[in-house]
């Protein structure tokens, strides 16, 4: 089910309905990036139309959930959304969505709905290497100011933030544990999922080349389909709206195929 995170006494879940949609017919789940929050998607809830809701993922230790521990690898964090995953309602066709770290955790949580029998109508990833090309790397092990100027680099947080030291020391080891996630990332060897995948990226995404992206279609026997945008790593800042036109459409799309079989009924 949704906790309500305003619950006095409670522990937050993992899932936040920031704009309820109760007559929605499908439902895109929003993985964050490494470093992001649920609320980094309240926007693009409250963007989405009447009959598609989006729901978005709060890992551990941010925001309400601050003081939850973080499991030690992504298959830990997959793990425990796929199993929390909401049925407090009527099911509905699914999207996953998840940009940079989230698209990893995205799949993973797709492969493990997979194996229990609820496979995702979609898995739609952003800004990331397939997983079998996931980059290895050392910034998680180095200093403060080394990790503050790769997050400049990537364009992963308002400078702003990055300028004031007293919000730096405060979210730093929230960044350095998902960067510790992210590099050290490896998936299992397992079955090729029997969803379609859509990859998006920006052109101009230092983090993502085109061979990289391709690699995607080795994780589904499903068709695979490419989106480019204009713009760096976090081109979802000047696309969103396009990009949740995008997920819309996916969702939409979900939900005409689930029906399919009902209408072609004799």
């Amino acid at each position: 089910m949704v906790d309500d995170p305003s619950s006095a006494g409670r522990r937050a879940g993992a899932f936040r309905r920031h704009a309820p949609r109760p007559y929605a017919r499908a439902r895109v789940v929003l993985f964050p990036h490494g470093g992001g929050s649920a609320s980094y998607y309240r926007t693009w809830a409250a963007a989405a139309p009447w009959d598609i809701e989006f729901l978005a993922v709060q890992y551990p230790g941010r925001e309400d959930r601050y003081a939850e521990p973080v499991p030690a690898d992504i298959q830990g964090i997959a793990t425990a959304l796929a199993e929390e995953l909401p049925d407090d309602g009527p099911p509905l066709p699914t999207v996953l969505f998840g940009h940079s770290m989230g698209a990893v955790v995205a799949y993973e949580c797709a492969r493990r709905l997979s194996a229990a029998g609820e496979p995702p109508r979609r898995l739609v990833v952003s800004g990331h290497p397939a997983p079998v090309l996931t980059r290895p790397g050392r910034v998680h092990l180095g200093t403060d100011e080394e990790l503050v100027e790769e997050l400049r680099r990537t364009e992963a947080t308002h400078r702003d933030i990055l300028d004031n030291a007293a919000l730096v020391q405060a979210f730093l080891p929230v960044i350095r544990g998902d960067y510790r996630l992210s590099e050290t990332y490896r998936p299992a060897p397992g079955d090729r999922l029997k969803t379609p995948v859509t990859v998006v990226y920006g052109d101009r995404d230092p983090e993502i080349h085109a061979w990289e992206a391709e690699g995607w279609r080795e994780v589904t026997g499903e068709p695979c389909e490419f989106h480019t945008f204009e713009g760096g790593h976090f081109y979802l800042e000047e696309h969103r709206d396009a990009v949740v036109e995008l997920l819309t459409a996916q969702a939409r799309a979900a939900s005409d195929a689930s029906a399919a079989p009902w209408l072609s009924a004799p």
